[in-house]
């Protein structure tokens, strides 16, 4: 008589059903970190999610990794309903060009969030508004700017890049962080300039939401 399979034969493990989303990074471990905890915070199946640090250090080779793990999922028959590309201006001569590969690309799957002059600047707008440009000044980065003023805050004099616990450290001021984002844009388009500002909120606001439809 043929053996019955086991009736406790593991299944195979299938994500829930809500959106996949591809969050590609252009920091190898600030930005990572932080989306991970986001997951985490909001306890986002990690089969609806993947966060990928491994694309480079530009904005360019950020939207062609995730062009490449986009494509790759898709042959599998399993597509990412939405591809954020996390990239900083900075001082990176491709941010323009990248951002148009972006807009490019069809339908609305492929999204940017973007940050002028960078990352720092969505975590500086947790503690305050500000639309201060910052321009490169000989031995001073926009970079280092950014990240001065952002030390200068509360609790944030110790802050490196690539530290872990972040979202969480700043948790109890996200709200202020988006409304400040949110008006930051405007004032932006206003004074027809991106220097600063962050779509980051965006982002956030997505995946706070990304379970709802489905509870």
């Amino acid at each position: 008589m043929a053996r019955q399979p086991k009736s406790s034969k593991r299944k195979k493990a299938e994500r829930e059903p809500y959106d996949k989303v591809l969050i590609v990074c252009e920091g190898e471990k600030t930005e990572p970190h932080y989306f991970q905890e986001i997951q985490s915070h909001y306890q986002i199946s990690s089969l609806n999610i993947m966060i990928d640090g491994d694309s480079g250090s530009n904005p360019s080779s950020v939207v062609n990794h995730a062009k490449a793990l986009a494509k790759k999922e898709e042959k599998r028959g399993s597509p990412f309903d939405k591809v954020y590309c996390v990239v900083d201006r900075d001082n990176h001569p491709c941010y323009d060009s990248a951002l148009e590969q972006i807009k490019a690309q069809k339908g609305d799957v492929f999204q940017s969030a973007q940050s002028v002059p960078s990352f720092e600047y969505w975590l500086l707008l947790h503690f305050e508004y500000t639309t201060r440009g910052y321009v490169s000044q000989q031995g001073n980065s926009v970079g280092a700017q950014v990240l001065s003023d952002l030390k200068k805050q509360e609790g944030m004099s110790k802050y490196d890049k690539g530290e872990k616990g972040i979202f969480e450290k700043l948790f109890d001021r996200l709200e202020t962080a988006k409304t400040n984002a949110a008006r930051g844009l405007v004032a932006a388009e206003r004074n027809d300039t991106d220097n600063p500002s962050t779509h980051v909120h965006l982002l956030v606001e997505y995946l706070q939401r990304i379970k709802e439809a489905n509870e």
